[in-house]
């Protein structure tokens, strides 16, 4: 009987559930046949597809059940069925466990073992895709597997089954999870004791099948077996779960001290926490444990060895003899909290300390900052004092650099026309006016020397739903002026009408209008919003003269151009060059001889899930979904796109030209700002929010300045990448039109709402006042700091001390005084934290001259 025609075609055909019934009907020398052919189908079914086609990958399941059931090794059968052929690199879990499974059922349970053991030892992660199978073969043949850290990896990587006290692979498996390598990374995200491998494993120490002292004892191996803090997380918790009683706690006290030198955090906070609650530990123990964490560097555990230190001394003041060597190595600790705490108990303690405990007291003291080290010295008849850092003096506030210098003349060639592109919008307002004043002087010319570079060119750009970009406008004009377009009217079937951002769209409308004017042979010999400064403004005095040129060339000029030049002109009016506007005969020159700048009033608002103004910032039992919603008053002008452009419609987040924008509203950079909300705050992880020089750019514009361009300073000073921010803050302050209140009040909203972190924050403040912004700086701080400290209860921000001291340097440094309420209160709360004593610094430092006036 012909065995193998059929089984070839069950394999083509891929029916693996038909092929798994068939095979297990074969006898020794059909299984023999088909598992000498099987290479050679492979190697012909491989041959219909390309080298990096995973079509192949398809077949596996029908491949690897007919070898599982016909290959007579199983050497042979674990090499085949893990050949890469079979699955791409990338490829999930085996599908096919259990027809695998079903056609190895028949075979011997010392080969059913042999194998299992052999793909235990193929796996290489927890997530290996032959894990589950090799589970499943090591459950079923009884075996214990070989030591092998992945399988360990993977057994927990899956979730516990209710069954896992009837696991096979519990007794087996259980004492390796303490010791295996991954173990702790799989199960990190562990949290609950009522879920999970937590529950689980509680569970069976509970029922006595697991001994619970085991499960105490494999954390605190795991422990000191060492690791990042990832890889001991589920340990510690499964630990604090546990709960290890006084006695249990004592009976390992000695691993418990072994930890507290140099293991992580959580596990050194564990082993205080288990060794305190002993009660009995002897002298020399303590002293150990003292040691060992007055010695570390994070603050948290420094302070719990002094307050361990300091309640067992009062309880047994013959300990104090033990105290000096750990109280001299947190001397060195980086709080001016805890080493005023350390020298405050040291003094204490001195009279009870022996003469060695006293030298070392006294050779730590140079450790100190002078005014603590006097008073060490003092108390200990001797010891090197620090010398006083010099008194930082604030420099003055940096000269401001030129606000605008004269913008570069536009385009003269068609090889740079061609070549410039549109990189940043001073080079396309260069291209645009290149362009238009070319082909005013010469057009067949310029249709000559373009025609041959545009033939056959990128007709993509006209399959294109709309034109987003101004390039893809240029490129219109540039056809069609050729006679090289593919489509006619490109202005009036390409403009986007989703409603972007009113920038954009007058952007988008101004390329589009110089593409119109070449159809219609209606363009005029040049432009009238190319900027004269390099801040985006057009001086009225150039401005009416290309009015001048234009009109004596009987053209008429483009009417979002006008536009744009009106935008653009400086705040101040010329009046000569009014007078010279009016004596114009063209609508145009009466439109800029009567033009007034507008005046637009902005406002912002913060938005917290539909919640306004009140939304309480420091809840802290969800994520602040923060947008900001600009508003804005002004009178209409008639003209569209100007009024466009003044109300600030709301946009959704357009992108394009983002870096332009401030360039449209040179004399308007609170509107300009304004339309910067939505990049402000970070949506996505890879969101491209506003930076330094869109920044710049609106500090050397004109115009009043209010929330919306301070929260964009206050959001660059807020972000590490971005030290050059504090240039920009440095040179607002230096022309007197840095709005500090404000910048102050946007930073505490920031920083309220988890949008930028305090540390970035204090750094760049703390740049700009060494820089000269001292004063500044400390009027941002203090409109930051009622936004920013807790209500009674309330746990503070990461950092707040940090930013108090800030303020209470520049402060000081600015001879600022006058008592705010908020720090008031908080300063007359309970308590010596550091975020405590900053703030009764800062309260005594600001009322120092009360009452000493009269």
């Amino acid at each position: 009987m012909d065995h193998w025609a059929e089984i070839e075609k069950l394999i083509v055909d891929r029916r693996a559930d038909r092929l798994a019934e068939r095979v297990k009907a074969l006898d020794e020398q059909a299984c023999k046949e088909v598992a000498a052919r099987l290479p050679e189908l492979l190697k012909e079914l491989r041959a219909r597809f390309d080298r990096w086609d995973d079509g192949l990958a398809d077949y596996g399941s029908v491949f690897r059940v007919a070898g599982a059931a016909t290959f007579g090794g199983a050497a042979a059968v674990a090499s085949w069925l893990y050949r890469r052929d079979f699955a791409p690199q990338w490829a999930g879990p085996d599908a096919d466990v259990g027809l695998v499974l079903a056609v190895l059922a028949d075979r011997p349970a010392a080969w059913r073992a042999d194998l299992a053991e052999r793909l235990v030892l193929r796996l290489r992660g927890s997530d290996d895709r032959g894990m589950e199978l090799a589970l499943a073969l090591v459950r079923e043949a009884g075996i214990e597997p070989p030591p092998h850290d992945p399988l360990v990896a993977g057994w927990v990587a899956r979730e516990p089954s209710p069954s896992l006290p009837g696991d096979p692979l519990l007794g087996h498996l259980l004492p390796r999870l303490f010791e295996a390598q991954g173990v702790g990374r799989v199960l990190q995200w562990e949290r609950s004791p009522q879920e999970g491998w937590l529950r689980a494993l509680l569970e069976v120490a509970a029922s006595g099948q697991v001994r619970r002292e085991a499960l105490i004892d494999g954390c605190v191996r795991r422990f000191l077996l060492g690791g990042t803090p990832i890889d001991l997380r589920f340990f510690v918790r499964l630990h604090e779960a546990l709960d290890p009683s006084p006695a249990e706690g004592a009976a390992r006290a000695r691993d418990y001290l072994r930890l507290l030198p140099a293991s992580p955090g959580p596990v050194a906070e564990l082993a205080v926490k288990r060794l305190r609650a002993c009660g009995d530990l002897g002298a020399d123990d303590l002293a150990e444990a003292w040691g060992s964490l007055l010695f570390r560097a994070e603050r948290k555990l420094v302070r719990a060895g002094i307050s361990w230190l300091d309640r067992s001394v009062r309880r047994s003041p013959e300990l104090a003899g033990l105290v000096a060597a750990p109280l001299a190595s947190a001397f060195a600790a980086d709080s001016a909290e805890l080493q005023e705490k350390a020298v405050e108990l040291a003094v204490a303690h001195a009279g009870r300390m022996t003469e060695e405990g006293r030298a070392t007291v006294r050779e730590a003291i140079e450790l100190l900052p002078p005014h603590l080290g006097l008073r060490a010295a003092a108390a200990f008849a001797g010891g090197s004092v620090a010398e006083a850092e010099p008194v930082f003096v604030p420099p003055p506030l940096p000269p401001a650099p030129e606000r605008a210098v004269a913008f570069p003349p536009a385009i003269e060639s068609i090889e740079e026309l061609m070549t410039e592109g549109a990189r940043s919008w001073q080079a396309w307002e260069r291209r645009l006016a290149g362009f238009v004043a070319l082909v005013g002087r010469d057009r067949a010319g310029v249709v000559a020397e373009l025609r041959p570079r545009l033939i056959g060119g990128p007709g993509w750009t006209y399959r294109q739903e709309t034109w987003e970009r101004v390039d893809q406008w240029f490129d219109g004009a540039a056809h069609s002026l050729t006679g090289t377009a593919s489509a006619q009217r490109a202005w009036l079937r390409y403009m986007p009408t989703s409603g972007p951002a009113a920038p954009l769209r007058l952007l988008l409308h101004r390329a589009a209008e110089i593409l119109r004017a070449v159809e219609e042979d209606t363009l005029p010999p040049l432009l009238l919003a190319t900027p004269t400064h390099s801040t985006g403004h057009v001086a009225a005095a150039e401005l009416v003269r290309r009015l001048e040129e234009i009109e004596a060339a009987g053209a008429k000029p483009l009417a979002a151009d006008l536009q744009q030049a009106l935008l653009r002109l400086p705040r101040t009016p010329d009046l000569e060059a009014m007078r010279r506007a009016a004596r114009l005969t063209s609508g145009a020159g009466r439109i800029v001889a009567g033009w007034t700048c507008p005046e637009v009033a902005i406002e912002l608002e913060w938005r917290c899930n539909g919640e306004g103004e009140g939304h309480d910032w420091h809840d802290r039992s969800h994520e602040h979904n923060v947008r900001l919603v600009p508003s804005a008053t002004v009178e209409p002008t008639g003209l569209p796109l100007v009024d466009l452009m003044l109300s600030v419609p709301e946009h959704w987040g357009d992108s394009e030209h983002r870096e332009w924008w401030p360039s449209t509203l040179p004399s308007h950079r609170e509107v300009a700002a304004a339309y910067l909300m939505p990049h402000v705050l970070r949506r996505y992880w890879e969101h491209d929010t506003v930076g330094p020089e869109q920044a710049r750019e609106l500090a050397r514009a004109e115009g009043p300045v209010g929330a919306a361009f301070a929260v964009v300073l206050a959001r660059v000073l807020g972000d590490p990448r971005m030290p050059e921010s504090v240039d920009v803050l440095l040179e607002t302050a230096a022309r007197d039109e840095l709005p500090a209140e404000e910048v102050g009040r946007q930073t505490g909203l920031l920083l309220a709402g988890g949008e930028v972190r305090m540390i970035d924050m204090i750094a760049a403040l703390e740049a700009a006042a060494r820089r000269g912004a001292h004063a500044y700086v400390w009027r941002i701080a203090s409109t930051a700091l009622p936004t920013l400290l807790p209500a009674p209860g309330e746990r503070p921000r990461n950092g707040l001390a940090g930013f108090v001291a800030l303020a209470a340097a520049t402060a000081d440094w600015s001879g600022a005084r006058g008592e705010i309420p908020e720090v008031r209160a908080m300063a007359a709360r309970r308590g010596g934290s550091g975020l405590l004593r900053e703030i009764r610094r800062l309260h005594d430092l600001l009322t120092a001259d009360d009452g000493q006036e009269g």
